[in-house]
Protein backbone atom coordinates (compact mmCIF):
# COMPACT_ATOMS: atom_id res chain seq x y z
CA UNK A 1 0.00 0.00 0.00
CA UNK A 2 1.39 3.41 -0.97
CA UNK A 3 1.16 6.64 0.98
CA UNK A 4 -1.15 8.84 -1.09
CA UNK A 5 0.25 12.13 0.27
CA UNK A 6 3.77 11.00 -0.57
CA UNK A 7 2.64 10.09 -4.09
CA UNK A 8 1.10 13.55 -4.54
CA UNK A 9 4.22 15.28 -3.18
CA UNK A 10 6.50 13.18 -5.41
CA UNK A 11 4.34 14.01 -8.42
CA UNK A 12 4.52 17.72 -7.55
CA UNK A 13 8.32 17.52 -7.23
CA UNK A 14 8.65 15.79 -10.62
CA UNK A 15 6.34 18.33 -12.27
CA UNK A 16 8.45 21.13 -10.76
CA UNK A 17 11.54 19.51 -12.31
CA UNK A 18 9.77 19.59 -15.68
CA UNK A 19 9.24 23.34 -15.23
CA UNK A 20 12.89 23.83 -14.24
CA UNK A 21 14.01 21.90 -17.32
CA UNK A 22 11.74 24.06 -19.48
CA UNK A 23 13.27 27.21 -17.98
CA UNK A 24 16.78 25.98 -18.80
CA UNK A 25 15.85 24.99 -22.36
CA UNK A 26 13.95 28.21 -23.03
CA UNK A 27 16.84 30.31 -21.71
CA UNK A 28 19.06 28.75 -24.39
CA UNK A 29 16.83 30.15 -27.14
CA UNK A 30 18.35 33.49 -27.97
CA UNK A 31 16.21 36.52 -28.43
CA UNK A 32 18.66 38.79 -30.22
CA UNK A 33 20.48 39.75 -27.01
CA UNK A 34 23.87 38.36 -26.05
CA UNK A 35 23.63 35.82 -23.24
CA UNK A 36 26.36 33.49 -21.92
CA UNK A 37 23.92 30.57 -22.01
CA UNK A 38 24.02 30.79 -25.83
CA UNK A 39 27.39 29.02 -25.87
CA UNK A 40 26.76 26.80 -22.84
CA UNK A 41 26.52 23.60 -24.86
CA UNK A 42 29.83 24.15 -26.67
CA UNK A 43 32.56 21.61 -25.85
CA UNK A 44 36.24 22.34 -26.47
CA UNK A 45 39.06 19.87 -27.10
CA UNK A 46 41.22 20.55 -24.04
CA UNK A 47 44.46 18.57 -24.35
CA UNK A 48 42.69 15.50 -25.68
CA UNK A 49 39.51 15.59 -23.60
CA UNK A 50 36.23 17.32 -24.31
CA UNK A 51 35.49 20.09 -21.80
CA UNK A 52 32.55 22.49 -21.59
CA UNK A 53 33.47 26.01 -22.71
CA UNK A 54 32.52 27.34 -19.26
CA UNK A 55 35.33 25.24 -17.70
CA UNK A 56 38.14 26.58 -19.88
CA UNK A 57 37.19 30.25 -20.14
CA UNK A 58 35.32 33.18 -18.69
CA UNK A 59 32.24 34.19 -20.69
CA UNK A 60 30.85 37.69 -20.28
CA UNK A 61 28.43 40.05 -21.99
CA UNK A 62 30.20 43.21 -23.14
CA UNK A 63 27.07 44.90 -24.48
CA UNK A 64 23.60 43.86 -25.69
CA UNK A 65 25.01 42.29 -28.87
CA UNK A 66 28.53 41.14 -27.90
CA UNK A 67 29.78 38.11 -25.99
CA UNK A 68 33.41 38.07 -24.85
CA UNK A 69 35.16 34.78 -24.17
CA UNK A 70 38.41 35.05 -22.19
CA UNK A 71 40.29 31.70 -22.22
CA UNK A 72 42.19 30.87 -19.06
CA UNK A 73 45.12 29.77 -21.20
CA UNK A 74 46.30 31.71 -24.23
CA UNK A 75 46.84 28.44 -26.14
CA UNK A 76 43.10 27.72 -25.94
CA UNK A 77 42.01 30.69 -28.10
CA UNK A 78 42.18 28.76 -31.37
CA UNK A 79 40.54 25.52 -30.10
CA UNK A 80 37.70 27.57 -28.56
CA UNK A 81 37.16 29.44 -31.81
CA UNK A 82 37.07 26.14 -33.74
CA UNK A 83 34.62 24.62 -31.24
CA UNK A 84 32.25 27.59 -31.58
CA UNK A 85 32.34 27.30 -35.37
CA UNK A 86 31.86 23.51 -35.18
CA UNK A 87 28.84 23.92 -32.85
CA UNK A 88 27.05 25.60 -35.79
CA UNK A 89 25.35 28.26 -33.65
CA UNK A 90 25.25 30.80 -36.46
CA UNK A 91 28.01 32.91 -34.91
CA UNK A 92 31.21 34.16 -36.46
CA UNK A 93 33.75 34.42 -33.62
CA UNK A 94 36.49 37.05 -33.92
CA UNK A 95 39.80 36.22 -32.35
CA UNK A 96 42.37 38.90 -31.44
CA UNK A 97 44.86 36.43 -29.98
CA UNK A 98 43.79 37.08 -26.38
CA UNK A 99 39.98 37.08 -26.31
CA UNK A 100 37.24 35.88 -28.62
CA UNK A 101 34.36 38.22 -29.40
CA UNK A 102 31.04 37.08 -30.77
CA UNK A 103 28.76 39.65 -32.32
CA UNK A 104 25.18 38.42 -32.00
CA UNK A 105 23.38 39.39 -35.19
CA UNK A 106 20.00 41.09 -35.03
CA UNK A 107 17.18 38.67 -35.68
CA UNK A 108 15.16 38.77 -38.86
CA UNK A 109 11.38 38.38 -38.69
CA UNK A 110 11.67 34.89 -40.19
CA UNK A 111 14.29 33.85 -37.63
CA UNK A 112 12.13 35.23 -34.79
CA UNK A 113 9.22 33.07 -35.94
CA UNK A 114 11.52 30.02 -36.06
CA UNK A 115 12.65 30.72 -32.49
CA UNK A 116 9.03 31.09 -31.34
CA UNK A 117 8.31 27.67 -32.91
CA UNK A 118 11.28 26.23 -31.04
CA UNK A 119 10.03 27.74 -27.76
CA UNK A 120 6.55 26.33 -28.41
CA UNK A 121 8.06 22.88 -29.03
CA UNK A 122 9.95 23.07 -25.70
CA UNK A 123 6.74 24.12 -23.93
CA UNK A 124 4.88 21.23 -25.52
CA UNK A 125 7.58 18.79 -24.34
CA UNK A 126 7.11 20.11 -20.79
CA UNK A 127 3.33 19.73 -21.02
CA UNK A 128 3.68 16.16 -22.29
CA UNK A 129 6.04 15.34 -19.41
CA UNK A 130 3.61 16.83 -16.88
CA UNK A 131 0.68 14.90 -18.34
CA UNK A 132 2.74 11.72 -18.32
CA UNK A 133 3.46 12.24 -14.62
CA UNK A 134 -0.26 12.72 -14.01
CA UNK A 135 -1.06 9.51 -15.87
CA UNK A 136 1.58 7.51 -13.98
CA UNK A 137 0.30 8.79 -10.63
CA UNK A 138 -3.30 8.02 -11.54
CA UNK A 139 -2.32 4.47 -12.54
CA UNK A 140 -0.64 3.97 -9.17
CA UNK A 141 -3.82 5.23 -7.50
CA UNK A 142 -6.00 2.86 -9.55
CA UNK A 143 -3.82 -0.03 -8.37
CA UNK A 144 -4.63 1.03 -4.81
CA UNK A 145 -8.36 0.46 -5.47
CA UNK A 146 -7.45 -3.20 -5.91
CA UNK A 147 -5.72 -3.04 -2.50
CA UNK A 148 -9.05 -2.12 -0.86
CA UNK A 149 -8.45 1.60 -0.40
CA UNK A 150 -11.69 3.57 -0.35
CA UNK A 151 -12.67 4.85 -3.79
CA UNK A 152 -13.51 8.33 -2.51
CA UNK A 153 -9.96 8.68 -1.11
CA UNK A 154 -8.58 7.71 -4.52
CA UNK A 155 -10.98 10.10 -6.27
CA UNK A 156 -9.87 12.99 -3.99
CA UNK A 157 -6.22 12.20 -4.73
CA UNK A 158 -6.91 12.12 -8.49
CA UNK A 159 -8.65 15.50 -8.22
CA UNK A 160 -5.65 16.97 -6.38
CA UNK A 161 -3.29 15.62 -9.02
CA UNK A 162 -5.49 17.04 -11.81
CA UNK A 163 -5.58 20.50 -10.16
CA UNK A 164 -1.81 20.35 -9.73
CA UNK A 165 -1.40 19.36 -13.37
CA UNK A 166 -3.59 22.28 -14.47
CA UNK A 167 -1.49 24.71 -12.39
CA UNK A 168 1.76 23.46 -13.89
CA UNK A 169 0.34 23.66 -17.43
CA UNK A 170 -0.61 27.30 -16.75
CA UNK A 171 2.97 27.90 -15.55
CA UNK A 172 4.32 26.41 -18.78
CA UNK A 173 2.00 28.69 -20.79
CA UNK A 174 3.20 31.75 -18.84
CA UNK A 175 6.85 30.87 -19.52
CA UNK A 176 6.08 30.41 -23.21
CA UNK A 177 4.15 33.68 -23.42
CA UNK A 178 7.01 35.55 -21.73
CA UNK A 179 9.63 34.03 -24.06
CA UNK A 180 7.48 34.70 -27.12
CA UNK A 181 7.17 38.35 -26.11
CA UNK A 182 10.95 38.54 -25.54
CA UNK A 183 11.69 36.99 -28.96
CA UNK A 184 9.23 39.13 -30.91
CA UNK A 185 10.33 42.42 -29.28
CA UNK A 186 12.48 44.26 -31.80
Amino acid sequence: MIDINKLINDTRAHMQKSIEHLEVEISKIRAGRANPSMVEGVHVDYYGSSMPLTQVSNISVTDARTLTIQPWEKAMVSPIEKAILAANLGFNPQNDGVVIRINVPALTEERRKELVKKAKAEAEHAKVAIRQLRRDSNEKLKNEVKQHVAEDVIKDAEDKIQKMTDQFIVTVDKHLEQKEKEIMTV
